[in-house]
């Protein structure tokens, strides 16, 4: 057995680095730029619109949806602040150096365009499916708007699959290893009460997933944001260093794991791309869910979830690793690496803040990609009996994941990934003008508004 999955892995490595070298970078990055310069950079100049309509108190109540818009926002950051804002950053580094974090920020700004585009066709293309619930994501506009359902069937045949990797194995493998290491707890016990706390709640169906991810989202990501600022501004004297060794490491410099500039890149567009999902198509499910009154509307506010994944939550574990120094002790794999670096600045409370930040992290997550990976699988089989099906073994999934191979799942995961954005990226580009179509209505809409406000 461990002969097999030794080759398995082996195979898979060599898949994922074929998949994720410089075509399918240049088509995620170069689709980002193309859909930033189509909307005129609107994730940069409407980003303090979009947080505001985050903590909104109007979530378009009357408009049709399952949840609001708040927690289809909380679903998706739910599915995406995960183990990569923790383990996945960490990776990023050990395999691409310091520098990996700067192209992690750089995919991130553009991610948000592109995370956008993916809201307003979600939104704009959704249908309601037979128990009267929203359905949409890249498969319904890749079906309905581009008119091509061999690309949405495509879609949904990788999603599923994504579920079981992004969104299960390497979120449960990554907390079984934390406890582990933090309080000696066995993997396969791990497992055990992530599997019936991951069932309990998934039976329910996205009502359920979005109460839960609305309380629970916004105090983890409190939680870990003020153990890391705490750590930052207690020692601020070591930022501009940390600063100066990312910067510098992105351009010139070598990766731990080996490599140069080429790894700091493709790991840190890789590892951003495993934390935010921008170009996945996974968010954009969430977001056909929203009661929302226009496309843009939710779009905006589903860009922010970008800013908020990887420009705050992952830089707060990207500088105090960085600052700490430990990345350079190639003794330390990932899900020790952020564990080490808390350690250095908070002592025997550094373990707890990085476990607990990563047991919510991870198991919402799960939560998420369950309804992901549902939909997916509904839009293909339109059953309700295989609905059922899939949620039993997606749960018990969990538990495969808690106890097997770290490196087998990161690199099952990686394949994934890259096989859904093809589709999605391809959408998104053939779609571009109903992208710009839709713009302009809720830029429209938004300048009424304001005007309305002040007469």
């Amino acid at each position: 057995m461990t002969s097999f999955l030794h080759s398995l892995e082996s195979m898979l490595a060599n898949f994922s680095n074929f998949l994720w070298g410089i075509p399918l970078i240049v088509l995620i990055i170069g689709t980002g730029l193309y859909l930033t310069i189509r909307v005129g950079f609107l994730q940069i100049r409407l980003l303090p619109v979009a947080l505001r309509l985050v903590f909104s108190k109007n979530h378009s109540k009357d408009a049709e949806g399952d949840i609001s818009q708040f927690q289809a926002l909380t679903t998706a950051l739910a599915a995406t602040v995960g183990t990569g804002n923790i383990v996945g950053v960490a990776t990023a580094v050990i395999l691409g150096g310091p520098g990996a974090i700067l192209w992690m920020w750089f995919a991130a700004v553009l991610g948000m365009a592109t995370k956008y585009a993916e809201a307003i066709l979600a939104v704009k293309y959704r249908v309601k499916d037979s128990n009267g619930q929203m359905a949409g994501g890249p498969m319904y506009y890749l079906e309905r708007g581009l008119k091509q359902k061999w690309l949405a069937v495509l879609f949904a045949i990788f999603g599923v699959i994504a579920s079981f990797g992004i969104g299960n194995g390497t979120q449960a493998n990554s907390v079984a290893g934390v406890i582990k290491n933090t309080f000696n707890i066995e993997p396969w016990i791990t497992g055990i009460v992530l599997t019936i706390a991951v069932g309990l709640v998934i039976v329910g169906g996205i009502k359920s997933i979005g109460t839960v991810t609305s309380f629970f989202v916004p105090i983890m990501a409190v939680f870990y944001m003020a153990a890391g600022l705490i750590v930052i501004l207690m020692n601020l004297s070591d930022v501009p260093a940390a600063f100066g060794i990312i910067f510098k490491e992105a351009f010139t410099g070598t990766a731990i794991g080996g490599g140069a500039i080429g790894a700091a890149i493709r790991y840190g567009v890789a590892r951003g791309i495993f934390s935010n999902e921008a170009g996945l198509g996974s968010a954009p499910i969430a977001a056909a869910a929203a009661r929302t009154d226009y496309p843009g509307r939710q779009a905006l506010i589903s860009m922010t979830q970008v800013f908020l994944d990887t420009i705050l939550i992952c830089s707060v574990t990207g500088l105090t690793i960085v600052m700490s120094g430990v990345y350079t002790d190639t003794s330390l794999v990932a899900n020790q690496l952020t564990v080490a670096a808390f350690d250095f600045y908070l002592g025997s409370w550094g373990p707890y803040v990085v476990a607990i930040g990563l047991i919510f992290f991870a198991s919402s997550t799960i939560m998420g990609w369950a309804y992901y990976g549902e939909k997916c699988l509904q839009y293909l089989f339109k059953s309700s009996t295989a609905i059922i099906i899939y949620r039993v073994v997606f749960s018990m999934f969990v538990f495969v994941g808690a106890t097997i191979s770290l490196d087998l799942i990161w690199t099952f995961s990686d394949v994934a990934n890259g096989l859904m954005a093809i589709p999605n990226l391809i959408g998104l580009i053939g779609l571009s003008g109903v992208i710009v179509a839709e713009t302009k209505i809720i830029r429209d809409v938004l300048k009424e508004e304001k005007l309305s406000l002040r007469t």
